[in-house]
């Protein structure tokens, strides 16, 4: 007798293999194991065959995930040995590994003299390096990926081919003699782009990092795209790299070497450290101690990480200080992912170019988290979280497996995700869909991950915005349309992430979603189950003076919604008040509420990037001012009193930020008290640390961790939808 598996999950390009060809020599098995394109597959025969799973799960590579196991008892076969047999082409439904920071073993053979990868660049393993972003199709194997050029030394071919190798199989292996190079690239006098000529790797990273020590602006290519570098401690260099990229005041993230150069600059917590320190390396936003000009000027926050490719490690042992880490792109388009378009874009905003020839197949940028006491969310699910890959927990998997769906998401911090047989693929971060090259991209997107999975979907799930970029392509299409309410939405992500059933109170606070009533929404409290909502409670519409421009501009909207006694201090008073007769959209959004609150109190004049009023509001909230306001619990809440509030006490931002937040939180207490039910909160505007915190500790609510809590967890919601609604 023999026992057939197929095991489903993270199991390709992370070394599962290898751990259950040495597990299956350990117990005496014979048989075989391979790669297919649904996951992997192992047949065994022999004694042990029965402590076989139980081995297997107790030695998972770091990587390896397991989604799911089919058996099936088979006839005797009389395999003669146990062997790894080369991959097989079926329906493509296996998960693509993230890239993933350089691992320890890899850092530690790098700076060994005696190794011949010794300072190699591009070192890497099973359990570490490029994946997705190198990825052309699905088996993950060398030829279907951008390392297919390089043709592997016989040393490398050595190791790949040993399946008890620490890189058994690995696909961008390589080394010295084998793998890819750098480039570095200066621009002459006539504005041409020319290589510079090095005896080897180290000195072109040494010549870069003198380069950045002279206050110049570097692209760098990392695993999924461009960075522009400078010296974040150089107030000139930053300053000249805001000039030239025109971002006058958008916070930067920054590169630090290790984690005792960020605990010079910023206050840490356990969860921050353990968040830094993750193999997913993400941006993490931590509080500073010490303020960099020019960096995140206004607020309290930097957005650090550390490095993730031996790249960087190598660029770091000559430099002693942060580096600005940006993503290479023109505000508000994705990221670039080669050195023709990034001189094509960006040649009057960089000095040098540090390149390399291992070819980005698909871009990918950096993940943001953000520690939440013990907890934490995510703000953008990018590289090392993404392609994020679940195994839905539906009943209906029978109904579901016929349908093949794919979600478009939001216009802002858009993705995408897909929903087939049982499985739930979200997209990395796409971005905003506001341009032509963002637009491009998440067309690009969707085909890749139609290409990867030979997946061609008979359903698309859209938002019912009419405006939105991802919603007018859907109905362009030639399929199965359907339309999910924006901040519905939000509620069935987090329902997904957690499995939830049943009704839920649901606390959904953004800037802008597409109503049911043909207003923007955006304050809105449900009861909601995965079937259906009701709209039980919402910020009292204002007018939306302005229309989309009140976004970065809330002067009028704010004054005209005040007192007239109070709006008389403000100079743009008459304009304000005249306007507020015109016709303008309503709206019922908490992003706004924000933004009037910061304005009427004098923390900002206007938005000069998104978050900013809430990163204030944060940034002053002091927990010792326990003072609120009152506001009246109805269908419709009034928050003129908060309004009010905030311009009888400008120039007092404590007390402001305070007031506001405790305000929120109690009115968010007192409705829950009203429902018996459990709480979800969703939304960008709960990616405010201190309000989500707050609320964390009164009413222990539910909230998207890994799926981003902002409208990059849209497309889950709008998947979900389809998964328990569909057949």
């Amino acid at each position: 007798m023999r026992v057939k598996y197929k095991i489903n999950g993270i199991v390709q390009g992370v070394g599962f293999r290898p751990t259950v060809y040495k597990i299956a020599k350990k117990l005496n098995l014979n048989g075989y194991v391979l790669n297919s394109s649904d996951g992997v597959v192992i047949e065994i025969e022999g004694e042990n065959k029965d402590k076989f799973l139980d081995e297997l799960k107790k030695n998972l590579p770091p990587l390896a995930r397991i989604d799911s196991i089919e058996s099936e008892i088979l006839d005797f076969a009389g395999f003669k040995d146990f062997v790894i047999k080369e991959s097989q082409n079926t329906q493509k439904t296996t998960s693509i590994s993230p890239d993933i920071a350089v691992c320890d073993d890899c850092l530690k053979e790098m700076y060994d003299k005696n190794d011949r990868r010794y300072l190699y660049p591009f070192i890497n393993c099973t359990n570490c390096g490029p994946r997705y972003t190198i990825i052309e199709n699905i088996p993950y194997d060398r030829k279907n990926t951008s390392m297919k050029k390089f043709k592997m030394c016989k040393l490398c071919e050595t190791e790949y081919n040993d399946p008890l190798n620490r890189r058994y199989h690995a696909q961008p292996i390589s080394c010295y003699d084998c793998g890819p190079k750098l480039d570095v690239k200066r621009k002459d006098d006539s504005g041409k782009w020319n290589s510079l000529n090095f005896k080897d790797e180290i000195h072109k990273i040494k010549y870069i990092a003198k380069k950045i020590k002279e206050g110049k602006i570097v692209a760098i290519k990392g695993l999924g795209g461009f960075h522009l570098v400078c010296d974040a401690t150089n107030k000139e260099a930053v300053g000249n790299l805001r000039e030239r990229k025109r971002r006058p005041s958008k916070p930067f993230a920054m590169m630090f070497k290790n984690l005792d150069m960020i605990k010079d600059y910023c206050d840490i917590t356990e969860k921050d450290v353990a968040l830094i320190t993750s193999k997913e390396k993400p941006i993490v936003l931590v509080k500073k101690k010490r303020d960099l000009k020019g960096i995140a000027d206004k607020i309290d926050r930097y957005g650090v990480f550390l490095p993730y490719t031996p790249l960087h490690y190598l660029l770091f042992d000559f430099l002693d200080f942060p580096i600005v880490a940006t993503s290479a792109n023109i505000s508000n388009e994705p990221i670039i992912r080669d050195s023709d378009e990034l001189i094509e874009r960006l040649s009057n905003v960089i000095d040098y170019i540090l390149d390399n020839d291992r070819d980005i197949v698909n871009a990918c940028d950096d993940s943001v988290v953000q520690a939440v006491g013990d907890e934490y969310i995510t703000m953008r699910c990018a590289r090392g979280y993404a392609p994020l890959m679940e195994n839905d927990k539906s009943e209906n998997e029978k109904s579901y497996g016929k349908l093949n769906i794919l979600a478009v998401g939001a216009n802002q911090k858009n993705t995408i995700s897909l929903a087939f047989k049982d499985k739930f693929i979200l997209s990395p971060h796409i971005g905003d869909l506001g341009t032509l090259g963002s637009i491009e991209y998440f067309q690009r997107t969707i085909e890749t991950f139609r290409r990867l999975y030979e997946f061609e979907e008979n359903v698309i799930i859209c938002d019912k915005h009419p405006y939105y970029e991802s919603t007018k392509w859907a109905l362009s299409q030639d399929k199965k349309i359907f339309q999910v309410q924006h901040h519905y939405a939000h509620a069935l992500a987090t329902m997904f992430e957690h499995n939830l059933k049943g009704e839920y109170l649901c606390f959904i606070f953004d800037g802008t979603g597409y109503g049911d009533d043909g207003t923007i929404w955006g304050g809105e409290v449900f009861i909601a189950n995965r079937h259906d909502y009701k709209r039980i409670h919402h910020i009292k519409p204002f007018k939306l003076i302005g229309g989309e421009k009140a976004v970065k501009n809330p002067a009028n909207m704010a004054v005209a919604l005040i007192d007239d006694e109070l709006a008389k201090n403000y100079p743009n008073y008459k304009i304000a008040k005249a306007l507020n007769n015109a016709s303008f959209p309503l709206t019922s959004s908490m992003g706004r509420m924000f933004d009037m609150v910061a304005f009427l109190s004098g923390m900002i004049e206007k938005n000069e990037w998104e978050g900013i009023s809430g990163l204030l509001i944060e940034k002053y909230y002091n927990p010792e001012i326990n003072e609120k306001i009152e506001l009246k619990i109805e269908k419709e809440i009034d928050f003129r009193p908060v309004l009010n509030f905030a311009a009888a006490n400008r120039g007092e931002f404590e007390r402001v930020s305070s007031v506001f937040i405790n305000t929120l939180v109690d009115m968010i207490e007192k409705i829950a008290k009203n429902y018996d039910l459990p709480v979800i909160v969703g939304g960008g505007v709960f990616q405010n640390k201190t309000l989500l915190g707050l609320v964390n500790k009164r009413l222990n609510p539910y909230f998207n961790k890994k799926i981003p809590i902002n409208d990059g967890g849209v497309s889950v919601g709008q998947a979900a939808w389809g998964i328990w609604n569909l057949k």
